[in-house]
C-alpha cells in the first residue's frame, strides 16, 4: 500500500515510517528539514529510513501547488499528517508559524484528501486541545473550546477542519491526541533531552510550576503501535466518518518522579530551580484511552524506567559521552 506520511524526519514521524517500511508499505515521506530545531538530528533520522521502498520529498505543507503534485504523481491511499509546527511556548513569540504549517497547511493536505479520493486520513492532534478542562482523565467527550495557547488552538482548529470535509464529502479522517510523547531520537525542546542534556552537562534543571506538574509520558512505540492498528479502522459514517482518540498512558508521573528516574539511569543528581507555571502550559495531563482499547484492543503501557533507559542509551550512543 502507497501511504504519504508527513513530517516524516520529525520523531513521531520518524518512528511510523520505519514501521510502514519494515512491514513492507510504499512510503512517501515529505518534510521541509525546517530550522526550529537542530537539522542534523532530522538528516540523521532520514538516514535510517534509506531503503528502496521509501521515497523522500521536501516541501512545505503550505505550497498548495506541491501538495497537489505530490498526490498526483505518488496517488497514496493513506495520508498520516504528522508535519506541524510543534511547540507550546513556541507559538507565544511566533504565532504566524503555526498558522501558515497548521491551519493554511492543513487544509491544503484536506483539499488534496478530498480531491484524490484519499481511503483514510490520520492526523496528530495534542492533548493540549484540552486547556483550561479540570475533568480527569481528560475523555474525547470532553468539551474543549477552552484553548491556552496558540499551539492549542491551532490543533483543535484542524479537529474542526476534519470534521467539516468528513462531514461534506464523506472524508474519512482519525485524529489523535497525543499525550507527552517520549522516547530515542525525541526532539531536543522536549523534557526529556533538555533535563538529560543538562544533567549531563551539569547545567542548571528549568522546573516550572514548582514541580507540581503531572503528565501522561507516552513512549514512541506505544504511539505508533497506535497508529498501525488505526489505520485499516476507517471511521464510519455514524453520521460522519470522523473519528478522535486519545493516545496516553493512562497513568500520569509526577515531574519530580520522572527526574529522578533519569537521574538514576544516569548515576547523577540535576541541579534543579523552580521556577513558575509558563503560559500556555498546564499543570496536569491524564488521557481516558478507553475508546482505543474498545477500537483496536490496544492500551499503551511502557513504563518510563524503560522508556527513559530506551532514550538515555540511545542519547549516549548519538551524543558521545
Amino acid at each position: 500500500m502507497s501511504i504519504l506520511v508527513t513530517g516524516c524526519a520529525g520523531f513521531i514521524g520518524s518512528h511510523v515510517t520505519a514501521r510502514l517500511l519494515n512491514e513492507g508499505h510504499l512510503v512517501i515521506g515529505l518534510d521541509n528539514l525546517n530550522d526550529y530545531y537542530d537539522v542534523t538530528l532530522k538528516k540523521s533520522r532520514l538516514e535510517l529510513l534509506k531503503r528502496p521502498n521509501f521515497i523522500f520529498q521536501k516541501g512545505n505543507l503550505e505550497d498548495r501547488d506541491g501538495i497537489e503534485r505530490l498526490f498526483k504523481q505518488w496517488e497514496p491511499k493513506i495520508v498520516i499528517n504528522l508535519a506541524a509546527q510543534a511547540g507550546v511556548r513556541y507559538s507565544l513569540e511566533n504565532p504566524h508559524t503555526y498558522i501558515d504549517s497548521n491551519i493554511v497547511g492543513f487544509t491544503n493536505i484536506l483539499e488534496a484528501c478530498r480531491h484524490h479520493k484519499i481511503e483514510h486520513l490520520i492526523y496528530a492532534s495534542s492533548s493540549s486541545v484540552y486547556g483550561l478542562n479540570t475533568s480527569l482523565p481528560y475523555s474525547t467527550a470532553d468539551t474543549v473550546d477552552r484553548p491556552i495557547s496558540l499551539y492549542a488552538a491551532t490543533k483543535k482548529a484542524n479537529e474542526l477542519l476534519a470534521h467539516t470535509y468528513s462531514h461534506l464529502f464523506g472524508l474519512p479522517t482519525t485524529g489523535l491526541r497525543f499525550f507527552t510523547v517520549y522516547g530515542p531520537w525525541g526532539r531536543p525542546d522536549m523534557a526529556l533531552f533538555i533535563f538529560t542534556k543538562a544533567i549531563l552537562e551539569g547545567t542548571p534543571i528549568h522546573i516550572y510550576n514548582d514541580g507540581k506538574m503531572k503528565r501522561d509520558f507516552t513512549y514512541i512505540d506505544d504511539i505508533v503501535e497506535g497508529i498501525v492498528r488505526l489505520m485499516p479502522l476507517n471511521p464510519k459514517p455514524n453520521p460522519t466518518p470522523y473519528k478522535v482518540y486519545n493516545i496516553g498512558n493512562h497513568s500520569p508521573v509526577d515531574l519530580i518522579a520522572f527526574i529522578e528516574v533519569i537521574e538514576k539511569k544516569l548515576g547523577r543528581v540535576g541541579d534543579k530551580r523552580f521556577l513558575p507555571l509558563q503560559p500556555g502550559d498546564v499543570p496536569v495531563t491524564y488521557a481516558d484511552v478507553s475508546d482505543l482499547m474498545k477500537d483496536t484492543g490496544f492500551k499503551p503501557d511502557t513504563p518510563i524506567e524503560v522508556g527513559i533507559g530506551n532514550f538515555i542509551d540511545w542519547y549516549k550512543a548519538y551524543y558521545p559521552i
